[in-house]
């Protein structure tokens, strides 16, 4: 039994009818793939504006694979050093949480490339969410956090997470009694805010200055892009070059994150189940919206599994054979043939006929953005013993 079979075993949406699946095209010869290789070696030195055309669906503007540039500061929060120090400090301290047992970094640490490694992760009391922790490598880059984009800002992510009744179930009285009563958190507010009041509102804004220096280290992919042409492998050449063509993968993951920071649907939805999640829909109330999630970064991406908003996919060779057969199509069974809230998959996932050969070539692109690991040491609490 392969991998995919063993994920199609799983209790996910997946096909109730027959889809039309491509087969796998033909593999070229073992000479054929190193020419392959060197032709496109060659295309991707030159400058990005000058790389092949990639396979665009119609409607989708291209931002092109590139490095990450320094996360934006908002006006009304600008960076400050001592708030960037403050704000590390509250990520790893424990009374942000009600029950003074889980920080930020419960879910998303450093060791585990900010995330958590679980399918989804646990809350308050180990209440199990429904969602998998996403990475906050390059956070500062997005714009609407959380899967479903309900949050416009860092600080109000970071506000609901702490006052969210499944997670760390905590509010603005308590974190105010809590740091407060710490000696010395007020003269840390002070140096980062010019006074001495502490409170959730300057936790978030502390919290998510810190966040926004979470950036991309060293990998592969950056060193081959400023010039380094044996840095990728000639299997990561012809994964680049799939990705960005005939694997489809370009058409959502662009730009210097690999994200198009849109949404979604992927018909992961679990429409009239145990596990249902409608994503996006729970925020804007649009029926076009049901099922849709925001698209992550890949960026670190061999680090950070399990993958899908749901942790579905324990490693990305099961990804990698979901999208090449287009991911599930369901079927509207008796009841539902005019129901508006029914999920219907993107039209940019279409099955692609990829063969092995091209699967194990996108998996060594995959790679090559997995990240030189930095080590950060958990700060305790102020006045934990040294």
């Amino acid at each position: 039994m392969g991998l995919w079979t063993l994920v199609q075993a799983q209790p996910a949406e997946v096909e109730e009818a027959p889809v039309t699946r491509l087969p796998p095209r033909a593999e070229l010869a073992s000479d054929a793939y190193q020419e392959l290789a060197v032709r496109l070696r060659a295309e991707y030195l030159k400058p990005p504006a000058q790389w092949p055309a990639p396979t665009l669906d119609p409607g989708v503007t291209l931002v092109e694979l590139g490095l990450v540039p320094p996360a934006p500061h908002p006006k009304e929060n600008p960076y400050g050093k001592e708030k960037a120090e403050l704000g590390k400090l509250l990520f790893f301290d424990p009374r942000l949480s009600g029950s003074g047992e889980m920080a930020c970094a419960s879910c998303h640490d450093p060791d585990l490339s900010w995330a958590d490694g679980r399918t989804t992760s646990f809350g308050h009391g180990r209440t199990q969410l429904k969602r998998n922790a996403p990475t906050l490598l390059n956070v500062g880059h997005v714009t609407r956090l959380f899967w479903d984009g309900r949050a416009a800002s860092l600080e109000q992510q970071a506000t609901e997470v702490v006052m969210n009744q499944d997670e760390m179930r905590n509010s603005p009285v308590r974190v105010a009694e809590r740091l407060g009563a710490v000696p010395a958190y007020p003269g840390l507010f002070l140096a980062a805010f010019g006074d001495a009041t502490v409170n959730l509102q300057r936790s978030a804004m502390a919290i998510a200055t810190f966040q926004r220096t979470i950036a991309s280290r060293s990998n592969k992919f950056d060193s081959f892009l400023k010039g380094k042409p044996e840095a990728l492998s000639d299997a990561a050449v012809r994964g680049l070059h799939l990705f960005r063509t005939d694997a489809r993968c370009i058409n959502c993951h662009m730009g210097p994150t690999f994200s198009d920071g849109k949404f979604h649907n992927e018909n992961l939805t679990y429409y009239g189940r145990k596990f249902e999640d409608l994503g996006r829909y729970a925020v804007t109330q649009n029926p076009a919206d049901v099922g849709r999630f925001r698209t992550p970064t890949l960026r670190n991406i061999p680090r950070t599994g399990p993958y899908m908003h749901n942790g579905l996919f324990p490693h990305l060779e099961g990804v990698l054979r979901a999208y090449n057969a287009g991911m599930g199509t369901i079927r509207r069974k008796p009841g539902q043939e005019n129901d508006p809230l029914f999920p219907v998959k993107s039209p940019l996932l279409k099955p692609l006929g990829l063969n092995e050969h091209d699967l194990a070539d996108l998996r060594a692109f995959l790679e090559s953005l997995a990240e030189t690991p930095l080590r950060v040491r958990p700060e305790l609490p102020l006045d934990a013993p040294k």
